[in-house]
């Protein structure tokens, strides 16, 4: 295949981490790579010489480098930060503006939802909107979290309709911890039919992680509908196979 027949690469939406520190933005960009690897991702922490505030000119040049044509999501550490990313969004025209948007969320939590939403292809809308998550599930119970299966069915269906839940203890020696937990979202969020992990949605990071899951730990996979069968067998499989970690 000649270069100029190769598939174009999907562009994904872009994200920019404002702090007032360079090694919290540097440091965020580090974790979320883990998660995301082909998302653009720009820190923008400090001053211009390093020290400790921020910096109009490193944000514009984030959202700039960041910007593929999809949008480019902002986060921000504190007040004031939002106010010089503010101030970078007056500067750009229209068109780049109306893909640009500033969210406020948790930054960590935010900027590691946002990443696996990029990720996956989520448009800019569902990149904020996963990044928003991340406030809510410091305000209280996610909104994502389902009843929990009325049966421990063990293995297979429950009931006479097409409710499938399925249980799989975790070998992971690290438990389910960010990388695997990115890439069983990930799987998840493909699958076209609603899943659920001991009742919570298994499309959503925050859920998954917040659920602390150790080595060892029943897993409770539950779907309903067409394709149930096949997704939570889709998850078992990918948690029995220990991430290439157990």
């Amino acid at each position: 295949m000649s270069e100029s027949a190769l598939p174009t690469p999907v562009a994904l939406v872009g994200l920019v981490f404002v702090s007032h520190s360079s090694l919290i933005a540097k440091g965020l960009v580090d974790l979320a790579r883990q998660m995301a690897p082909t998302v653009r991702m720009l820190p923008a922490g400090g001053t211009d010489d390093d020290r400790i505030g921020t910096s109009f000119a490193k944000v514009a040049a984030g959202i700039e480098a960041a910007e593929a044509g999809r949008g480019v999501v902002v986060l921000c550490d504190l007040g004031s930060a939002i106010l010089t990313a503010e101030s970078a969004l007056d500067f750009l025209d229209d068109d780049t503006r109306s893909r640009v948007v500033i969210v406020d969320a948790p930054l960590v939590e935010g900027a590691v939802a946002a990443a696996v939403a990029a990720q996956i292809g989520g448009d800019l809308s569902a990149v904020e909107s996963a990044a928003r998550s991340a406030r809510a599930q410091h305000s209280g119970p996610p909104s994502a979290q389902a009843p929990l299966p009325a049966a421990d069915a063990g293995s297979g269906q429950s009931g006479a309709d097409t409710t499938v839940a399925r249980t799989v203890t975790l070998i992971n020696a690290d438990g389910l911890h960010a990388r695997p937990a990115a890439e069983f979202v990930t799987l998840a969020a493909t699958l076209g039919v609603p899943v659920t992990v001991n009742g919570r949605d298994a499309a959503s990071l925050l859920a998954i992680m917040g659920l602390g899951l150790t080595r060892g730990a029943r897993v409770e996979l539950s779907a309903s509908g067409a394709g149930a069968a096949a997704a939570v067998d889709a998850l078992a499989t990918l948690l029995e196979s220990g991430f290439g970690e157990a």
